[in-house]
């Protein structure tokens, strides 16, 4: 007689998977880990179980708007008032884009063109 709680051709038992709801830490929604996903993620080695629904990750899949904090500042360097896409830590420097891109030896407007044309010496 076929013993049904083995894989054919593998020999090892099936493991036993029941649906389970799970919640979203984006939307705060639940959801279903179904058991079919939970034999997937079992078969890839997954060691974390789906944080996300569909519906959220099908959003950061499309690149779904994400909000980055702007916050007002002024330049370590010179002083100018500035706004910066992160929340400035204590101790360390926050600069505005013309400062930074000096600081990263990279011209702050398009490059300057020499006033006078080098001389190509004529063959003689």
């Amino acid at each position: 007689m076929a013993d049904f709680n083995q894989f054919p051709f593998f020999g090892k038992p099936a493991m036993e998977f029941s649906d389970r709801v799970l919640k979203c830490c984006d939307c705060g929604a639940e959801f279903v880990f179904t058991a079919g996903e939970q034999l997937f993620f079992h078969d890839k080695q997954f060691k974390n179980e789906p944080k996300h629904c569909k519906q959220c990750k099908a959003k950061r899949v499309r690149g779904g708007s994400r909000v980055r904090p702007e916050t007002r500042t002024n330049c370590s360097q010179c002083g100018a008032e500035t706004t910066v896409p992160f929340k400035p830590t204590q101790g360390r420097p926050v600069l505005c884009r013309s400062c930074f891109q000096q600081a990263q030896g990279k011209p702050s407007s398009a490059p300057e063109i020499a006033a006078e044309p080098l001389a190509i010496p004529e063959p003689s």
